[in-house]
């Protein structure tokens, strides 16, 4: 679950933001292989940014910046977890189900402000890049298959019987240290009691802290987040064995943006 969200359109890249889906300790997920890693994505990024400086430059800005400001800061959002809500108990008992404030969570363009005239020509450059890196790839089809298949497969994690019963003694664990009986760690991570700002920082009331730490607590204590986890692989495995030709295509798919970013860095890199 963890999310970063650009309230304005990135410049470039249709590359999908990596989720931390494997949690430390708890090890890898079947389905893992089939979407992109946090170096797909720096790479993309590297490459996105090389493809629109050059299509900038041909469209009469030579000196367009590799990261430039756009012309007006954009909002960021973000929420932070794992797949499995908080799981640091540190990090509940000083920041609740939000973060430091004073740690920025997305980097800041390193590049100067780009002009009124540079962000005009931003999509087409923008349009062209993603063009680019998805040569040769079924967007309709093949890319987007593996993240459809998840929806399906947490929607099948969520009623599986055993993780049913794991909530449920979670919940009553943290209801019997005086807190809110939330149906899944999910709810407690979502409540709007917690006050997430436009940033999607929370508060960090006391009360959020002592029940971001009975929360964690009580995962510990019954092995909710081993027990998801499980789940989720189970489900993955038989989900992939029931369709390992789409699964396949899907693969296929992101190699090929890999060496089509690749090809990028190689080329302007």
């Amino acid at each position: 679950m963890v999310v970063a969200v650009l309230a304005a359109v990135c410049a470039s890249g249709p590359e999908r933001s990596e989720a931390a889906r494997t949690v430390s300790g708890l090890g890898p997920l079947p389905a893992d292989r089939y979407d992109s890693t946090s170096k797909d994505y720096e790479r993309s990024q590297r490459a996105s940014a090389l493809l629109v400086r050059q299509c900038m430059a041909g469209r009469g800005h030579p000196d367009y910046p590799l990261d430039p400001r756009y012309p007006t800061d954009p909002i960021v959002a973000a929420a932070v977890s794992t797949d499995y809500g908080v799981l640091d108990l540190a990090a509940a008992r000083r920041w609740g189900y939000g973060w430091d404030p004073e740690k920025s969570l997305m980097p800041r363009p390193k590049g100067r402000r780009m002009t009124d005239a540079e962000y005009a020509d931003l999509p087409a450059c923008s349009a062209e890049t993603n063009r680019r890196l998805m040569r040769g790839i079924d967007l309709q089809k093949d890319w987007p298959y593996a993240g459809q298949r998840a929806v399906e497969v947490d929607k099948a994690v969520k009623r599986d019987p055993r993780l049913r019963a794991a909530f449920e003694v979670w919940s009553r664990c943290v209801a019997d240290q005086g807190f809110t009986r939330y149906p899944d760690p999910v709810a407690a991570y979502a409540d709007g009691a917690w006050q997430r700002a436009s940033n999607g920082n929370t508060l960090q009331t006391q009360r959020e802290r002592a029940t971001a730490v009975a929360d964690v607590t009580c995962k510990r204590r019954h092995h909710t987040a081993e027990l998801w986890h499980a789940v989720r692989a189970r489900n993955q495995a038989a989900d992939i064995a029931q369709h390992r030709d789409r699964y396949a295509a899907g693969l296929r798919a992101l190699r090929t943006y890999r060496a089509n970013i690749a090809a990028v860095l190689r080329q302007l890199g």
